[in-house]
């Protein structure tokens, strides 16, 4: 999605009229005429900020033509306590939108065929090779990339952009170094039916001891779900008939088996004691859906963990997506990144372009790269953060970790500008 993105925004963009821009994409081309009945397993959460990227290159409209959903409100409470904070905008705006990532894809694709005349899509290609510029010792010195594709044709580019994932080959090619973290984690995706049709515009989460679960909206009856667990039990809920299966979700939204008595009753206190200092700062409590039954084939996981590259950007080379940071799946901003990054890069790229400038030179890279790392950095450790914060179950921390999301959640402020961050 990042990938094709990038390629879409720079080909509708006035000031790459007379630049030629190649797509290497290692999967088949992805078109919808029409959505398939069956919702996908894999969704985005994307944000407003994102939304108006798409919108830049024309793909939105089209998303809008398939299949999407908005959300107007977000729930996140703790297993551990009553504890809890709720986003939602004051003028109903939505918050963000559940889309399939293969709609996206299609939107992607339609607007990559407008600008065909400057940007070709190699579909099924594989590049085996990197051949970089060596360091300028004069006027001589080539300014070109090489890449070498699987079917011996050969690419040259003064600008190599590489969206190729998490274990991204053009980043190990460039000797960008990469700090990950494995997580202990897998995390769990299906869709899954409702038992009875709502407005289904909240979207749920719950901390967990073993780790979040997520249900989004995908319609008034169907959701999608994401539930980070231990990798054994991510492997038993996949092997679950479906009846458990359904049994497992619905225990994990509404069971309190990890409350305790003292928890509980210091929780109330302090509540009650923001209510009096502060009785408009609280939301009301509303209930997750119940779940009636899950798409047959729609179950599967993969494993978690987090990733940042040291550098975005080096000589004629620049990271974006998952190739430069890798997330938890918890705060639902892991594409968003991405597209933050495309907008951030293309500007100044266009800049550059019109100005006539080098577009491989460090120059604009550099910008790009401290304006992204910055947002990025802040973010991951966020995640992180919050990740191994609810990832215990001692008194102590449980009880820390229930007056600061009441704190919160009573401090309009502050949620605003959580929700600011996330919408960009």
């Amino acid at each position: 999605m990042v990938g094709s993105a990038m390629a879409a925004v720079l080909g509708h963009d006035i000031h790459f009229h007379d630049k030629k821009i190649a797509l290497l994409e290692a999967g088949p081309r992805k078109e919808y005429d029409h959505v398939p009945d069956s919702y996908s397993n894999r969704v985005s959460s994307i944000s407003p900020g994102s939304a108006t990227l798409l919108s830049s290159c024309g793909a939105w409209d089209h998303v809008c033509s398939l299949r999407l959903k908005p959300f107007r409100r977000m729930q996140v409470w703790d297993a551990c306590s009553e504890a809890m904070i709720v986003f939602e905008k004051d003028d109903l705006d939505d918050m963000g939108y559940i889309v399939e990532n293969d709609v996206i894809m299609s939107a992607l694709t339609k607007q990559l065929d407008a600008v065909a005349d400057r940007v070709e899509v190699f579909y099924r290609s594989k590049a085996v090779g990197y051949t970089w510029p060596l360091p300028s010792h004069g006027c001589g010195t080539s300014p070109w990339v090489q890449v070498e594709l699987a079917d011996g044709r050969r690419l040259q580019t003064k600008l190599l952009i590489g969206a190729d994932g998490h274990n991204s080959v053009v980043r190990k090619e460039a000797e960008i170094k990469n700090i990950e973290h494995q997580y202990d984690q897998s995390a769990v995706v299906a869709t899954l039916h409702l038992s009875e049709a709502t407005d289904n515009n909240v979207a749920w989460q719950r901390f967990l001891p073993t780790g979040p679960i997520a249900l989004l909206p995908l319609s008034d009856t169907a959701s999608s779900l994401v539930w980070s667990t231990s990798h054994d039990h991510a492997s038993e809920l996949l092997a679950m008939d479906e009846e458990s299966f359904v049994d497992s979700i619905n225990s994990a939204f509404w069971s309190n088996i990890n409350h305790s008595d003292f928890i509980d009753t210091a929780g109330a206190m302090f509540r009650s004691a923001i209510s009096l200092l502060k009785p408009l700062g609280t939301a009301v409590r509303q209930l997750p859906p119940s779940v009636a039954g899950v798409d047959a084939e729609s179950r599967a996981m993969f494993p978690l963990g987090l990733g940042h590259a040291t550098e975005y950007v080096r000589p004629r080379v620049a990271l974006i997506g998952d190739a430069a940071h890798r997330v938890h799946p918890l705060a639902g901003q892991g594409v968003n990144l991405g597209f933050g990054d495309i907008a951030c890069l293309a500007h100044h790229l266009s800049a550059a372009a019109f100005n006539g400038s080098d577009l491989g030179s460090l120059k604009h890279l550099l910008k790009f790269e401290t304006e992204r790392q910055r947002h990025n950095v802040s973010l991951l450790a966020a995640t992180d953060m919050l990740k191994r914060l609810y990832s215990t179950t001692l008194a102590p921390l449980v009880l820390l970790r229930t007056w600061g999301l009441q704190a919160t959640n009573a401090l309009p402020p502050v949620k605003e500008q959580i929700m600011a961050f996330a919408s960009k």
